[in-house]
């Protein structure tokens, strides 16, 4: 056993040593070089994926933050009771991308649900992550004391206008708003249920959410407790049904990536029906109730679908509205196309001898959309109906978002590949 630990040291920490040469004179001393490169390599890996998980999830950070604020009375909402007095919202495993957006799948009610919160001002008041900082002060200082709903409903409008544009639709909007702020159902609303309601809406995601209710191609909200708020659990996150883990995506060629992805996609008929409800989701968003709004990163891991194959938009942290990327754009100074980008592809064109961004997005929805659902729809589709959507995909993808092409033409692509998928499915077990 003795010699067998005096081996072990001499692997670890002395691979070049005449000792090691003499006891293994059959092995070479660069391949136990290598063995201890990679012992070293694996354990720091090891180390910075606990650091960098620890630095992510911080599930317990938002709990004592939210509940520190109800058992104040500054927040109220429809799932505080479950998640600080009876323990029954679950918090389980962390899904967080970045350390102030907290992302958790958890349990409700014996249901599989997402819990999302904010705890960006939480950490810029107090580098100790487990003290309780006051971010009520900064986050929840609106409404004030004293204002009247009348007040509360113009501020609401007037904020929805801002980011959405003047639509008719908007008082009908800031209707569901008061709806649901009313937690308690005694048509009022407390300074609470407003400073709650007020919060949620700051958030990017959730407005969009909230907006893009009606055609359930988004999450469907369950619940909140002051900006904290619980959504459903979509099954499938990708729109393969599987991604390459991310640590391993940039190691993989993409011959690889494209051989797991058909692998592991649904069958021909179902991926068409996730692809209507795609379409239908572009058609949505584009002149919609409530106004425009665009894909900023056309990605698979940004959609995704449910047990039964309808389409659900995974991130709408990645749409933004048209109020929102004309504001970026206004006056932007800019050399290059590349200068007046929002998000990842949200791109305008650069106006050169202005050097000032110009307002119109040059890729519109569709022709992203087309661009993700061509091998996604081309591999495996029936031999007779491959080659007319090949061609349409290529039209579909050759559209400019220029305002003289934006309404008739997209209109007509759009309705054509959704017509040319339906009836190959409708009258089937898939439709």
């Amino acid at each position: 056993m003795r010699r067998i630990r005096r081996l072990v040291h001499l692997v670890l920490f002395c691979p070049s040593s005449k000792g090691l040469q003499s006891r293994l004179p059959g092995i070479k001393v660069k391949y136990l070089l290598v063995v201890w490169l990679g012992i070293f390599v694996g354990s720091w890996v090891a180390y910075m994926h606990y650091a960098s998980y620890s630095e992510l999830c911080r599930g317990h950070v938002c709990r004592v933050i939210i509940c520190d604020q109800y058992k104040k009375g500054i927040i109220s909402g429809s799932t505080c009771k479950d998640l600080c007095e009876e323990r029954s919202l679950l918090f389980q495993h962390c899904l967080s991308s970045s350390p102030t957006q907290q992302v958790y799948s958890g349990l409700w009610r014996e249901t599989e649900v997402i819990i999302k919160c904010g705890i960006e001002e939480a950490l810029k008041a107090d580098g100790h992550p487990d003290s309780v900082p006051r971010r009520d002060v900064v986050l929840f200082d609106k409404p004030t004391r004293g204002t009247s709903m009348d007040e509360f409903k113009e501020m609401l409008l007037n904020f929805l206008k801002s980011k959405l544009g003047d639509q008719p639709s908007l008082a009908a909007l800031v209707s569901r708003i008061i709806g649901m702020a009313d937690v308690n159902r005694d048509g009022k609303v407390s300074l609470a249920e407003a400073k709650s309601i007020w919060a949620l809406l700051q958030l990017n995601e959730f407005l969009l959410m909230f907006s893009l209710h009606e055609k359930e191609h988004t999450s469907k909200l369950l619940g909140h407790c002051g900006d904290l708020y619980v959504t459903e659990k979509i099954p499938h996150t990708s729109l393969y049904g599987v991604d390459v883990p991310p640590f391993l995506q940039p190691l993989l060629p993409s011959v690889v990536h494209q051989i797991i992805h058909q692998w592991f996609a649904p069958a021909w008929p179902r991926r068409a029906k996730i692809s209507i409800g795609l379409l239908e989701f572009v058609e949505e968003i584009f002149h919609g109730t409530y106004g425009n709004f665009y894909i900023c990163e056309a990605s698979v891991r940004n959609v995704g679908y449910n047990d039964k194959y309808d389409f659900k938009m995974v991130n709408l942290r990645k749409v933004a509205t048209e109020m929102t990327i004309r504001g970026f754009l206004k006056g932007r100074h800019c050399e290059q196309n590349g200068d007046c980008t929002y998000g990842k592809d949200c791109t305008a064109m650069c106006d050169k001898l202005m050097k000032q961004c110009k307002s119109d997005v040059v890729q519109p929805n569709l022709a992203k959309v087309c661009g993700l659902l061509q091998d996604f729809l081309l591999y495996g589709a029936p031999l007779e109906l491959k080659e007319e959507l090949q061609k349409q995909l290529r039209t579909c993808m050759t559209l400019s978002g220029l305002a003289s092409q934006m309404e008739v033409h997209h209109s007509l692509v759009l309705n054509n590949l959704k017509t040319l998928l339906w009836k190959k499915i409708s009258n089937t077990k898939y439709s």
